[in-house]
């Protein structure tokens, strides 16, 4: 592959990372917790937190697939590179555990995305319309949180990964 187009697919790799996992850990650790202490139970909460969500998701999505392509290219012009399913080196094998982590990490932000984000979307209008209790609310609440915070750790991980690939 000419240098160029590794270049290329380099940069691109990097901007969607610097995207979805600074994304997610600037959202988990700063923006929500600061938005749900300024806001608390203000029905302006409500809107805002699905805004950022319906957002992020875009970008977050936008993300994965060019980190899904750029990483086939990069994969398959690195030396180390033997085959699919090769695990006979390091590099080899620690790319399998970088992959299975991105794996975990995009089905967790699948049930996030189509699961509770929906489930808390209407929850939140139905409260707003006075149709719905506070505690099914922060039930779905908890468990975005919970599901942000595995994100969280899991993008760490796989940042942890790609150092280690990088040392090899």
């Amino acid at each position: 592959m000419p240098q160029s187009i590794l270049a290329i697919s380099l940069f691109f790799h990097i901007l969607a990372t610097a995207l979805w996992i600074g994304g997610i850990l600037l959202i988990t650790a700063l923006v929500f917790p600061e938005i749900n202490r300024a806001l608390a139970d203000q029905p302006a909460l409500h809107q805002l937190l699905l805004r950022i969500r319906a957002r992020f998701a875009q970008v977050s999505n936008l993300s994965l697939a060019a980190l899904i392509v750029t990483g086939l290219l990069q994969m398959t012009a690195d030396p180390h590179y033997d085959g699919l399913l090769q695990l006979d080196n390091e590099w080899s094998r620690v790319l399998l555990i970088k992959h299975v982590l991105i794996l975990l990490m995009a089905l967790a932000g699948l049930v996030l995305q189509f699961g509770v984000a929906p489930a808390l979307e209407r929850s939140s209008l139905l409260l707003q319309r006075g149709q719905d209790d506070q505690s099914e609310w922060q039930r779905l609440r908890r468990n975005e949180r919970r599901l942000s915070l595995v994100i969280a750790a899991l993008a760490l991980l796989i940042l942890a990964a790609s150092a280690w690939l990088t040392s090899l």
